[in-house]
């Protein structure tokens, strides 16, 4: 059995942060660390070797020539004198030792430029050996008569300058990076409120324009986002404006239809025929409906829990068997006439063609509610679910009209969806899923 690797492009996915700010700051932060490891390699890195070279040259030089002094003024106070003037002039100490061979002629393992610096310039056997403090270099060189031992200080061989400019380069590049941050989280904010407000106004929660701010394309499309809230909203007023006056002016006429059938001797035609006069109305009555789908009303914290007991103790009165099984406490801003209108036709649905409807609601994940409305009757076949939600469909269930059709305008206006199941009663199941 081979265990599923993950590709490359996958891990690198997971290890990208993905908010918008982490990725402009990921964005800022790799081109400045690169060029600041460009710069040092090239520039501080390069600039170090030249001077650690010349420096150990220096000491290199310094020594040599005071080992060819020494062959050269074999006398005791001369030899005191150059010892003490090498201390004095150039902060090497010096001892020399009689008749002294060295351990060992070859160099142990130590500065590179240190030993190249010494080979060139010396041309005797030597040694380095650190010493106990870290502060001094002890050389020893070995003479004709004896061994020269030479102290130099470390700072005198090698730059001090390395730390301080790291700890001013990365202290400068934090600096810059913070401001840039600062700057960036302003930007970000901006395109944040308006992914609020857009997510805000898709499930019908009007928190009004946005203030355009931030930069030229972030306040460009907020200007574009409040024109479109304006034009959806004018839209929706204009359809329910003419939807009601079109139901207005049908209803006149059938008014007049309704009183010349009342006049009319009382037959088997003139019954019929009020009957289809109040199809016709409900049908009107239900096409007003539809179209105040997104209406005026405001979302506010609403207990669903307290709108689904309303709606079961309507169904009640209506005759129907209702059953509620809800937690305590379920608040979310909801509009809730529109709701308890969508949950009252999922309910009448279901119990015209049931004798038990079951109502249920729990919270779904962290961000989510999902209430049920489950019944025993004789259920739809799934290739004919969707088609209820057309308006003034049918299927085999023998429902017509736009009461699913609402349902699911008021669910979605809501940033919800609803969807049709088997249930457990075996009957229909309508899931809806609302986000808190």
């Amino acid at each position: 059995m081979r265990l599923p690797i993950p590709s490359q492009g996958r891990v690198v996915k997971k290890m990208l942060p993905r908010s918008l700010l982490g990725r402009s700051l990921l964005i800022m932060s790799i081109p400045l660390v690169l060029v600041l490891a460009v710069a040092l390699q090239i520039f501080y890195g390069s600039h170090l070797n030249i001077v650690s070279r010349r420096f150990t040259s220096a000491v290199a030089g310094e020594i040599a020539v005071t080992a060819d002094a020494f062959d050269r003024f074999a006398d005791a106070s001369d030899r005191d004198w150059m010892m003490r003037t090498a201390f004095e002039e150039l902060s090497l100490q010096m001892r020399f030792r009689p008749d002294r061979v060295l351990p060992d002629a070859t160099a142990p393992a130590a500065d590179d430029d240190l030993i190249g610096a010494l080979r060139e310039r010396l041309g005797r056997p030597f040694r380095i050996d650190p010493t106990e403090d870290g502060q001094w270099v002890r050389i020893r060189v070995q003479l004709p008569d004896g061994v020269l031992d030479v102290q130099a200080p470390r700072k005198r061989l090698y730059t001090g300058t390395l730390f301080p400019f790291l700890g001013w380069v990365g202290g400068m590049a934090l600096l810059l990076f913070g401001v840039a941050a600062l700057f960036m989280r302003i930007q970000v904010r901006a395109i944040r409120r308006l992914a609020v407000a857009a997510e805000a106004f898709g499930m019908g929660r009007d928190r009004g324009l946005i203030k355009p701010e931030g930069a030229a394309e972030v306040r460009q499309a907020a200007t574009a986002f409040n024109r479109m809230q304006e034009r959806i909203r004018r839209f929706l007023q204009q359809r329910t404006e003419m939807l009601a006056g079109v139901s207005h002016d049908l209803r006149t006429p059938l008014t007049r239809l309704r009183l010349a059938l009342a006049m009319l001797p009382a037959s088997q035609d003139v019954t019929e025929m009020g009957a289809d006069v109040d199809e016709m109305d409900r049908l009107i009555e239900s096409y007003l409906a539809f179209a105040r789908g997104e209406g005026t009303e405001q979302a506010r914290p609403t207990d669903l829990a307290a709108v689904l007991q309303e709606v079961a103790a309507g169904a009640r009165r209506a005759g129907a068997q209702v059953t509620v099984q809800t937690p305590g406490d379920l608040v979310l801003p909801l509009r809730a006439e529109a709701v308890r209108r969508a949950l009252t036709n999922l309910v009448d649905n279901a119990r015209r063609h049931a004798r038990q409807v079951a109502l249920g609601a729990a919270r779904f994940g962290e961000r989510s509610i999902q209430v049920t409305v489950d019944d025993d009757g004789p259920g739809i076949p799934p290739a004919e679910r969707e088609n209820l939600f057309k308006p003034f469909a049918s299927g085999s269930a023998g429902g017509t009209g736009l009461g699913l059709t609402i349902a699911r305008d008021i669910v979605r206006a809501h940033g919800g969806e609803i969807l049709l199941e088997d249930s457990p009663l075996g009957g229909l199941r309508a899931r809806i899923q609302l986000p808190v």
